[in-house]
């Protein structure tokens, strides 16, 4: 599973480095997979390749965009979450994810997204995304809404998590 889970990073590693993206942050040590961090001043540049014909002008909540790439592994899925100071746009790159979302505590089905599919979060609504048969990447742009603090990882408040945190 490791020496899979280095190949499959690598592999992203390489297609964002051909793309021209500027990695700023490269984490595979969660314990669901890992993520990418993009050059936020990429932000439009990711949104062409990844979210067809989405305009960044349009999405600025509070005037500022994060773009990530996430990668869920088989099996495995991220906390039960929320976050005070972002919305996110997810859009599926490779692989099929399921995603449980609810405006309550409570967690919604399951839906199973495929590659090119897309889901709007919303500030506050609780998510979770869950790697199913293969492994997920997930493009995903962060919606700052307050620009005099912006999100950041501490903006997690997990409702449920399978590893404690």
């Amino acid at each position: 599973m490791e020496a899979q889970k280095k190949d499959i990073f690598d592999s992203i590693a390489q297609r964002l480095k051909l793309e021209g993206f500027n990695v700023v942050n490269r984490d595979e040590t969660r314990p669901w997979g890992g993520f990418f961090v993009i050059d936020e001043g990429q932000a439009q540049q990711f949104a062409d390749t990844y979210f067809e014909g989405l305009d960044v002008d349009t999405l600025k909540i509070g005037g500022k965009l994060s773009p990530k790439i996430l990668i869920v592994a088989p099996n495995a899925r991220l906390s039960w979450q929320y976050h005070h100071r972002r919305a996110e746009i997810w859009q599926v790159v490779t692989g099929t994810v399921g995603i449980k979302t609810s405006h309550t505590d409570e967690e919604g089905e399951l839906k199973r997204y495929q590659p090119n599919d897309q889901i709007k979060l919303n500030q506050g609504e609780r998510h979770r995304l869950i790697g199913l048969e293969d492994w997920g990447v997930v493009a995903e742009i962060w919606q700052h809404t307050d620009a005099e603090n912006p999100s950041d990882e501490d903006d997690i408040v997990r409702v449920q998590d399978d590893f404690g945190r």
